[in-house]
Protein backbone atom coordinates (compact mmCIF):
# COMPACT_ATOMS: atom_id res chain seq x y z
CA UNK A 1 0.00 0.00 0.00
CA UNK A 2 1.92 3.01 -1.27
CA UNK A 3 2.06 6.15 1.09
CA UNK A 4 1.37 8.75 -0.48
CA UNK A 5 2.01 12.76 0.17
CA UNK A 6 2.13 15.78 -1.55
CA UNK A 7 4.77 18.58 -1.17
CA UNK A 8 4.17 21.88 -3.36
CA UNK A 9 7.18 23.63 -3.82
CA UNK A 10 6.40 27.86 -4.36
CA UNK A 11 9.66 28.73 -5.20
CA UNK A 12 10.15 26.22 -8.06
CA UNK A 13 5.99 26.23 -8.61
CA UNK A 14 6.46 22.28 -8.56
CA UNK A 15 3.84 19.62 -7.20
CA UNK A 16 5.82 16.54 -6.19
CA UNK A 17 4.38 13.40 -5.19
CA UNK A 18 6.32 11.48 -2.75
CA UNK A 19 5.38 7.76 -1.59
CA UNK A 20 7.90 7.79 1.38
CA UNK A 21 10.72 9.27 0.40
CA UNK A 22 10.42 8.36 -2.98
CA UNK A 23 9.14 10.72 -5.59
CA UNK A 24 6.85 8.99 -7.95
CA UNK A 25 5.85 12.76 -9.98
CA UNK A 26 6.75 15.89 -10.61
CA UNK A 27 4.34 18.63 -11.74
CA UNK A 28 4.74 22.09 -13.05
CA UNK A 29 1.81 24.12 -10.84
CA UNK A 30 0.75 28.10 -11.25
CA UNK A 31 0.24 29.25 -7.54
CA UNK A 32 -0.76 32.47 -5.99
CA UNK A 33 -0.81 36.19 -7.25
CA UNK A 34 1.44 38.44 -4.97
CA UNK A 35 -1.53 39.80 -3.23
CA UNK A 36 -3.26 36.59 -2.77
CA UNK A 37 -0.36 34.27 -2.30
CA UNK A 38 -0.85 30.54 -1.48
CA UNK A 39 -0.65 29.61 2.00
CA UNK A 40 2.34 27.72 3.53
CA UNK A 41 1.76 24.84 5.76
CA UNK A 42 0.32 21.36 6.41
CA UNK A 43 -2.95 20.34 5.03
CA UNK A 44 -5.08 17.40 3.77
CA UNK A 45 -7.19 16.55 0.69
CA UNK A 46 -10.91 16.74 1.88
CA UNK A 47 -12.94 16.27 -1.22
CA UNK A 48 -12.55 15.91 -4.59
CA UNK A 49 -15.16 17.18 -7.27
CA UNK A 50 -15.35 16.02 -10.90
CA UNK A 51 -16.53 18.61 -13.69
CA UNK A 52 -16.68 21.87 -11.01
CA UNK A 53 -16.76 24.55 -13.43
CA UNK A 54 -15.68 28.03 -14.38
CA UNK A 55 -12.22 28.01 -14.01
CA UNK A 56 -11.20 25.06 -11.83
CA UNK A 57 -10.78 22.93 -15.09
CA UNK A 58 -12.35 18.92 -15.16
CA UNK A 59 -11.38 18.58 -11.34
CA UNK A 60 -11.20 20.34 -7.84
CA UNK A 61 -9.59 18.33 -5.10
CA UNK A 62 -10.02 20.38 -1.60
CA UNK A 63 -7.52 21.28 1.14
CA UNK A 64 -8.30 21.53 4.86
CA UNK A 65 -8.09 25.44 4.63
CA UNK A 66 -11.45 26.74 3.49
CA UNK A 67 -11.70 27.91 0.39
CA UNK A 68 -8.59 26.19 -1.21
CA UNK A 69 -7.33 23.66 -3.69
CA UNK A 70 -5.36 21.70 -6.00
CA UNK A 71 -7.01 21.82 -9.30
CA UNK A 72 -7.24 22.32 -13.17
CA UNK A 73 -7.74 25.10 -15.06
CA UNK A 74 -9.42 25.95 -18.40
CA UNK A 75 -5.85 28.59 -19.32
CA UNK A 76 -3.03 25.68 -19.82
CA UNK A 77 -0.70 29.23 -20.38
CA UNK A 78 -1.12 30.02 -16.57
CA UNK A 79 0.49 26.80 -15.22
CA UNK A 80 3.96 27.98 -14.13
CA UNK A 81 3.26 31.52 -13.06
CA UNK A 82 1.88 33.16 -10.10
CA UNK A 83 -1.75 33.89 -11.68
CA UNK A 84 -4.64 32.22 -9.02
CA UNK A 85 -6.33 33.48 -6.01
CA UNK A 86 -3.79 31.15 -3.56
CA UNK A 87 -5.48 27.95 -5.58
CA UNK A 88 -2.41 25.90 -6.87
CA UNK A 89 -3.33 24.87 -10.78
CA UNK A 90 -2.17 21.95 -12.86
CA UNK A 91 -2.89 21.11 -16.52
CA UNK A 92 -6.13 18.96 -16.44
CA UNK A 93 -4.45 15.90 -17.45
CA UNK A 94 -1.78 16.38 -14.69
CA UNK A 95 -4.48 16.63 -12.09
CA UNK A 96 -6.25 14.14 -13.51
CA UNK A 97 -3.07 11.39 -13.15
CA UNK A 98 -2.78 12.97 -9.50
CA UNK A 99 -6.27 12.34 -8.50
CA UNK A 100 -6.32 8.62 -9.85
CA UNK A 101 -3.03 8.48 -7.50
CA UNK A 102 -3.97 10.01 -4.40
CA UNK A 103 -7.00 9.24 -2.36
CA UNK A 104 -8.66 11.74 0.36
CA UNK A 105 -7.06 12.20 3.47
CA UNK A 106 -3.49 12.45 1.84
CA UNK A 107 -0.87 14.94 3.67
CA UNK A 108 0.36 18.51 1.13
CA UNK A 109 3.05 20.30 2.52
CA UNK A 110 2.80 23.94 0.71
CA UNK A 111 6.27 25.14 1.35
CA UNK A 112 8.11 29.00 0.27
Amino acid sequence: MPDYRIIVDLSDRQLILLDGDTVVRSFPVGIGRMVTRTPTGEYRIINKQANPGGPFGVLWMGLSKPHYGIHGTNDPSSIGKLVSHGCIRMYNEDVLALSSLVPIGTRVTIRP
